[in-house]
């Protein structure tokens, strides 16, 4: 069974969503897609700065079954990656919840409200 935090957030792709102090989210992909991918093998995170669109596909996961998109759980502004999951892609499997991504500055604060409860997200994996 995937562990879903309760405090966390989420997306229909997948993804965890934490809501920082300052208002910034730091995103990561899943329990259950780790285990879904398999063992991850590289990583392609968006540079800090960059623009993006709720939905838009924005870094890359790949594993040595498959190459997964990870989308922009809202529109925003990029302002850090983590450049140490890069280098170390392994670091996913091993903990899901540990090794975020990248992070986001939204335009939208109340953009937050539309993810996914734990609850949700534990109702859509089954």
């Amino acid at each position: 069974m995937s562990n879903v935090p309760a405090d966390l957030k989420y997306t229909e792709h997948d993804e965890w969503i934490r809501v920082e102090a300052d208002g910034t989210l730091t995103i990561g992909i899943t329990d259950f897609a780790q285990e879904q991918l398999g063992d991850i093998v590289f990583l392609e995170l968006p540079e800090a700065g960059r623009a993006v669109s709720k939905d838009e596909a924005i870094a890359v996961v790949e594993s040595v079954k498959a190459a997964s998109d990870i989308f922009a759980p809202v529109a925003g502004e990029i302002v850090a990656n983590n450049a140490d999951a890069a280098g170390a892609p392994e670091s996913v499997n091993a903990g899901a919840y540990e090794a975020w991504l990248f992070k986001i500055k939204p335009t939208n604060a109340d953009d937050v409200n539309a993810l996914m409860s734990a609850a949700d997200y534990e109702a859509k994996i089954g």
